[in-house]
């Protein structure tokens, strides 16, 4: 009788989860047939996924789960900052005077403000407060009040979203955010949650990898890397990932986006390099997902294969999303740089840099 009971206790959760996916918004959209037969333009849809250009192993097994469990949620005290970490208010007359140099802000992990040509766009702009999707797991961010960040922005020219995870994708952001854009780039198969969010279609272009358009003077391209998509139950590799190129006569400058180290990196500096900025994926890394993200020190090698003058990095400083010490990407991609020779910047949480008088470097999160 007990084991019909538990079993029973088990139907009853997954029907109340599916119900859960089902009816919350924050998993966005799914996927459906007149979808997939849009994504049949991409060469790296197989039919049913997208694939990366070589075979990733990105699974987890089962013996793995309780070391990796134990790591993220019962390790080192280290894995966030000592306080919340402070947001540089927004000098709003500086960003918008002076559009010759090209300027951004990043607001933690991946989110970046960046002005180019006179364009302001918003690249990953998740500014909530938890990178997971739903009660009552919560994944924390470093700063407080991001949210509120986003009443004070400049009007939007364009969003650019590199992928649908949670941590680069955000429902609570979107609500706020949606009426100050003009329009959303996203990564194929990603304008369906824009789109159960109340985005018009029309504000909407989806990207392949290598796909390129014109916006005004700037050239704007989807990149390859090496990752996955997916957030629901059912829809990982439903949707494509990537990195962004923005160009101009006298500015170039690339987003990497999430992804382990391969040859990608050489094949978009060949492309479109050198950039006068990179910035560059640097965090949440772990052994048993090697493929997927950039350790520090690949980090360093990667911006040299793209051929980066200067290497900002991101995906760090506002989430633990790995069991790693919050501060181990950023002092290990120093390290690794200058072992490298690479110049590199690092500024704080909502600095605003300006292309040409960039700051020194300093280590602003040692006092977290």
């Amino acid at each position: 009788m007990k084991v019909l009971l538990i079993i029973l206790a088990v139907f009853l959760l997954l029907i109340f989860l599916l119900f859960l996916y089902m009816q919350s918004p924050q998993f966005g959209g799914r996927i459906k047939r007149k979808h997939k037969e849009l994504y049949k333009r991409s060469r790296q849809w197989n039919g049913n996924n997208f694939d990366n250009s070589k075979a990733v192993d990105m699974d987890v097994g089962i013996t793995q789960m309780p070391h990796l469990i134990r790591k993220m949620y019962f390790g080192r005290i280290d894995k966030m900052p000592s306080r919340p970490i402070p947001v540089v208010p927004l000098e709003r007359e500086r960003f918008l005077s002076n559009t010759s140099k090209p300027k951004f802000i990043w607001y933690g992990h991946s989110v970046l403000l960046l002005q180019i040509a006179g364009k302001n766009f918003l690249i990953d702009p998740m500014f909530g407060q938890n990178a997971s999707p739903t009660a009552p797991v919560a994944t924390p961010r470093f700063s407080m009040n991001t949210l509120a960040l986003i009443d004070n922005l400049p009007p939007i020219d364009a969003v650019f979203l590199t992928h649908d995870h949670y941590d680069h994708l955000d429902f609570a952001s979107f609500k706020v955010l949606k009426h100050k854009v003009r329009k959303f780039y996203v990564a194929m198969g990603a304008a369906r949650h824009l789109e159960r969010w109340g985005v018009n279609p029309q504000h909407i272009r989806e990207f392949d990898w290598w796909e390129e358009m014109q916006l005004g003077n700037i050239l704007i391209a989807f990149t390859p890397n090496q990752h996955f998509s997916g957030r629901g139950f059912n829809d990982r590799t439903k949707s494509l990932w990537g990195g962004w190129v923005f160009k101009t006569e006298t500015h170039s400058i690339y987003w990497s986006g999430d992804g382990g180290y391969e040859d990608h990196f050489k094949a978009v500096g060949e492309k479109y390099g050198p950039f006068d900025w990179g910035f560059m994926e640097c965090g949440q890394y772990y052994k048993l997902w090697k493929p997927i993200h950039l350790f520090p020190e690949q980090t360093a090698k990667a911006a040299i294969d793209a051929q980066v003058k200067l290497s900002i990095p991101v995906h760090w400083g506002g989430f633990a999303l790995a069991p790693h010490p919050w501060k181990d990407p950023i002092q290990r991609f120093v390290k690794a740089s200058r072992e490298s020779g690479i110049k590199i910047c690092t500024p704080q949480i909502g600095e605003l840099v300006v292309m040409g008088d960039e700051p020194k470097s300093k280590a602003w999160w040692e006092e977290y």
